[in-house]
């Protein structure tokens, strides 16, 4: 099959970066796909971060230490970047204007007006890709999940949870770095750095809530700051809303969103539960084999059904249904799903979940915008 090639730039060479790398190294588990990404440019302030992607990269072409740079090198169809939350507005609205399509990380700015700079950038360049990083949903049983949303099986819905939880940050001997400093990371803290995952699928399915109630809570109060001293910690650790979200066919349910970087014995837990009138589903990474459904008529029992997902996705691959789907997999659906649309456009997609939009990162920041109000005037704001 002849595919496509596109040619990728990666600015932020770091964890993420070189995920997305590593799975482009893993195209040749998809089947039948038509397109295929390479990378040929990299960019990093840090020069040292580069090396990785110089020693582990085929096809590099040139490296970079400035963005500007690669943007003017002209080899490049497209970027994956992913740097700090405070750089977002900057690198994402001159990409954009360079007219390279774009997947970046969320939140997609540092706060609401930054997410807004970004919006009018977009604007600006409507024939360019944007959206935004967020694959936890290609795990088999958010996938499903989100097909069940799609063709109405839930019947009335009454309650959602959604969320993202990972302890790493339990150790207060943990050093700091820039997620707890405001200047770089932002207010927001972990409703900024988790939350586009947690509410990826809810807005996707429309559930964009009318009033928020926040509990925002800062647990390690200061960390080692690498100098033989220590730092304050000043973004939010855990945050929990509770959201009042009306529904297309004409009434409201609750919602409860919750990110937490301190969630003991949780390692980057993702979930998704849609509680309704004709059936209920639960799903977690946690155990990301098991996905849990409740289908219910009137007057018939109450029974949960237990049942294991296997590597069953967006796209299919070389492996086997019956094994095993992991965070990895996840990034390969991600990325598979962006260049399925930058191919063939929405509506030619060969499957239906596209990746998190623009608009999407608009909402979630309004969302987290009232929650910051909420949580400072201990009251529920009205969006």
């Amino acid at each position: 099959m002849a595919k496509k090639i596109i040619r990728f730039g990666v600015i932020g060479c770091g964890l993420m970066g070189k995920e997305f790398a590593s799975a482009i190294g893993r195209w040749c588990h998809l089947d039948k796909v038509d397109f295929q990404p390479t990378i040929v440019a990299a960019c990093d302030a840090n020069p040292a971060a580069l090396e990785w992607f110089t020693a582990n990269v085929p096809g590099l072409e040139r490296t970079f230490t400035n963005h500007r740079d690669l943007l003017a090198a002209g080899n490049v169809d497209a970027i994956y970047c992913a740097v700090p939350h405070n750089l977002h507005a900057e690198l994402y609205c001159d990409i954009i204007a360079a007219g390279k399509h774009l997947l970046a990380e969320k939140p997609f700015g540092i706060d609401l007006p930054a997410c807004e700079k970004v919006m009018a950038a977009i604007a600006a360049q409507p024939n360019v890709l944007v959206r935004c990083s967020s694959e936890l949903p290609f795990f088999p049983g958010g996938y499903a999940i989100a097909k069940l949303v799609r063709e109405g099986k839930f019947g009335r819905i009454m309650e959602v949870e959604s969320g993202l939880w990972h302890s790493s940050d339990l150790n207060p001997d943990k050093p700091i770095n820039w997620k707890r400093m405001v200047e770089f990371c932002g207010e927001y803290g972990c409703l900024g750095d988790l939350g586009m995952h947690a509410l990826h699928l809810p807005l996707r399915f429309g559930w964009m809530p009318s009033t928020v109630a926040a509990s925002l809570l800062k647990v390690v109060p200061t960390r080692p700051d690498g100098k033989g001293g220590t730092a304050p910690c000043q973004t939010w650790d855990n945050g929990t809303l509770q959201c009042r979200v009306p529904h297309a066919d004409g009434y409201d349910f609750q919602m409860t969103v919750s990110t937490k970087r301190i969630a003991p014995g949780h390692n980057n837990s993702w979930f998704l539960r849609v509680y309704g009138t004709a059936l209920s589903a639960e799903y977690s990474t946690k155990n990301p084999k098991e996905l849990r459904l409740l289908p219910y008529t009137p007057g018939g029992p109450q029974a949960w059904h237990v049942c294991d997902v296997g590597w069953d996705s967006a796209y299919k691959g070389i492996t086997g249904g019956i094994f095993e789907f992991g965070f990895s997999d996840a990034i390969l659906m991600m990325w598979a799903a962006f260049c399925d649309e930058l191919t063939h456009g929405r509506n030619g997609m060969s499957q239906p979940l596209h990746c998190a939009t623009p608009d999407e990162a608009l909402q979630h920041h309004r969302i987290f915008t009232a929650a910051l109000r909420s949580h400072r005037e201990s009251a529920t704001i009205r969006l």
